[in-house]
């Protein structure tokens, strides 16, 4: 299947809303049993070692999405003011993962060279190395996303926070106009999933209410979307599915010094005040990730600032815009 525009695949599922059925996906689930027996005489199994628990301080790590936050280009510069032609708005997050967090001592270190704290799970299922969807941790507003002893983060000094982003998922909302054929100008809202880390092996998933299945790799910018159920006796149509062509804004303040690798979604911001850490900490360290979602999904405008897929808006970016960690 080739890629295709956001407009280009709306298009086609809406102009014959009228003929449209819902798509059922139906998950089977395998049940195994395992029965295990063993002989009286057999010697007894020695005890099994009773893992180490760690009952200090935690280190928790929780999303914040915030659309008055400062919107930030890639080099984490305020650019408060879109391109012309260009309209944007501020999609309503419903869900975020990450795949890595580090803690950067300074501006001057590369990505892996800091302490990294989290690197989420990873399978070559698909062929090539990619991020696991299955395992990931997806969290709402105000969601924890890592909560780990604060001991696995080592003594030091920090100066800014990395987080890889791997998926998102929001509200937004667009103009169907359907009077070319007949039909009326409808105001609607739909759910956007998207996939924004290097590469991702998808198994199935819920974009909204429907679920979409894929079971192999997608790189970064593949999305579904789903309609919002429409008014009766319109049939709803399936998801949606298609590649993003642009590139994901990832916010980067120190890319001069510390560039992220081509392909990621590695945002950097930087604390208030530097991060130090002693390693005699008794407390828990609770840090929010605030993240910037003003304006930060972007198209190209036909004109009246209203995302129209049908009158040829194009989607040209659906990354944040900017990363705050703030200290609690």
């Amino acid at each position: 299947m080739h890629p295709c525009t956001f407009g280009q695949v709306l298009s086609v599922k809406m102009i014959d809303l009228q003929t449209m059925r819902a798509i059922l996906f139906t998950t089977l689930a395998l049940s195994l049993t395992f029965l295990a027996s063993c002989k009286k005489d057999d010697p007894d199994p020695a005890p099994p070692s009773t893992p180490e628990v760690d009952n200090g301080p935690r280190l928790i790590l929780k999303f914040r999405f915030d659309s008055t936050q400062v919107r930030l280009n890639g080099q984490g510069q305020p650019e408060p003011i879109l391109p012309a032609g260009h309209a944007a708005q501020n999609p309503r997050f419903n869900t975020m993962s990450s795949h890595y967090v580090e803690f950067a001592p300074n501006a001057w270190t590369f990505p892996g060279q800091g302490d990294v704290v989290y690197h989420a799970a990873e399978t070559t299922a698909g062929g090539a190395n990619a991020i696991d969807f299955n395992q990931s941790v997806n969290v709402g507003q105000n969601g924890t996303f890592l909560n780990i002893p604060l001991s696995q983060l080592s003594a030091g000094t920090y100066e800014y926070l990395r987080v890889s982003l791997a998926y998102q998922n929001y509200d937004i909302d667009f103009r169907y106009d359907a009077t070319s054929v007949g039909g009326s100008i409808m105001d609607l809202t739909g759910t956007l999933a998207s996939f924004i880390g290097f590469n991702t092996y998808i198994g199935t998933f819920n974009v909204g209410q429907q679920s979409v299945t894929v079971n192999d790799d997608k790189l970064q910018g593949f999305w579904a979307f789903e309609v919002d159920p429409l008014p009766a006796p319109i049939p709803t149509p399936a998801p949606t599915v298609g590649q993003a062509p642009g590139v994901t804004t990832v916010p980067n303040p120190i890319f001069l010094s510390s560039p992220i690798p081509a392909g990621s979604c590695l945002v950097t911001g930087g604390f208030a005040t530097p991060l130090v850490i002693t390693g005699n900490e008794t407390e828990d360290l609770e840090i929010v990730v605030s993240l910037s979602t003003n304006q930060s999904f972007e198209w190209i405008d036909n004109g009246d600032g209203i995302f129209e897929p049908l009158a040829g808006d194009v989607v040209i970016d659906m990354g944040v815009r900017g990363l705050i960690p703030i200290v609690q």
